[in-house]
């Protein structure tokens, strides 16, 4: 389930925002990907950049381009299926009207399967540039693309790579982050809006939902995606989450029933960093970008300023 940041993880609404898995895409929150039996539980050895051997399946991460590489093994099978109708409802809601009035360009950061991509491409004539470092999650963008029409495919700019390694400046109008900032270490997060601010041209304006501003108290369970339907069998997906050394671990099992009985279940694992609204706002500050009134309640929204 989330270029700056994807990375993303999916989405799915809780007390706290930004916990899409597209979160994990564009920046490297993502850690690590296991095979689970039932009755697993997840050890601390998920958070740790190379795991054990006895996880033959599983994957460790050493840097955040080797992160967004190989990332969402596990997710990407069941994104669009779980989340696909609420991240498009939400995308229209928050990005269409901002989308329509941009003429230059616009920033997609952690496009992860497309679905805020396609969004912006309905609402605008603008071009897109959008960054998805995740393989699994191009190779899931890309055939979203091509189901679209050559004229908008001619509109998008793909860039395989995170917003800081991109190189783009003054490129858009418009930059939207959807579920992603939360799922950025602070350093990462820091990088990435300095990346952000030089896309924009002056004036542009940048749309994101922001971090939790704390940790939670203990283990909990945040919630569950489906059950959806696909012939005999019923996808699903049940989401915890816990503090950990300063970060919140997000612990994501989807499963795959059949006549009441699990054929697969599969896990991933996704760090969320909380921060205040003043450590956002004073990072955004240092990186030229300043803090404005967002269109809706769950967004935050920064500006780099006009010459």
């Amino acid at each position: 389930m989330q270029a700056a940041a994807r990375a993303k993880v999916p989405f799915v609404v809780v007390p706290f925002r930004g916990l899409g898995e597209r979160a994990l895409r564009a920046a490297g929150a993502w850690k690590a990907t296991s095979v689970l039996p039932d009755t697993s539980t997840v050890s601390t050895a998920v958070r740790s950049r190379t795991l054990p051997a006895t996880h033959p399946n599983s994957f460790g991460r050493t840097a955040v381009g080797e992160m967004f590489g190989a990332g969402y093994t596990v997710s990407v099978e069941f994104y669009d299926l779980l989340q696909g109708e609420t991240d498009r409802r939400l995308a229209k809601r928050r990005f269409a009207q901002a989308a329509g009035r941009a003429r230059h360009g616009i920033l997609d950061v952690g496009a992860g399967t497309g679905i805020v991509t396609e969004t912006l491409l309905t609402a605008s004539a603008a071009p897109i540039h959008a960054v998805e470092p995740a393989a699994p999650m191009r190779a899931a963008l890309l055939s979203r693309l091509a189901g679209l029409g050559a004229d908008q495919r001619a509109r998008v700019t793909l860039h395989p790579e995170s917003i800081e390694r991109a190189g783009l400046e003054d490129v858009a109008d418009l930059a939207v982050a959807s579920n992603i900032i939360a799922c950025l270490d602070p350093a990462t997060r820091r990088s990435t809006w300095e990346a952000v601010s030089r896309a924009l041209l002056p004036d542009g304006l940048l749309l994101f939902d922001p971090p939790p501003t704390e940790l939670p108290t203990g283990r909990e369970k945040v919630g569950r995606l489906g059950p959806v339907r696909v012939g005999p069998d019923i996808y699903g997906a049940d989401i915890t989450r816990e503090p950990d050394a300063g970060f919140v671990r997000m612990v994501f099992t989807y499963h795959v029933e059949r006549d009441g009985r699990v054929l697969r279940q599969q896990r991933e694992t996704f760090e969320v960093w909380p921060a205040s609204a003043a450590e956002i706002g004073a990072e955004l500050e240092a990186q030229g970008l300043q803090l404005v009134q967002a269109p809706h309640a769950d967004l935050l929204a920064a500006r780099r300023p006009a010459r």
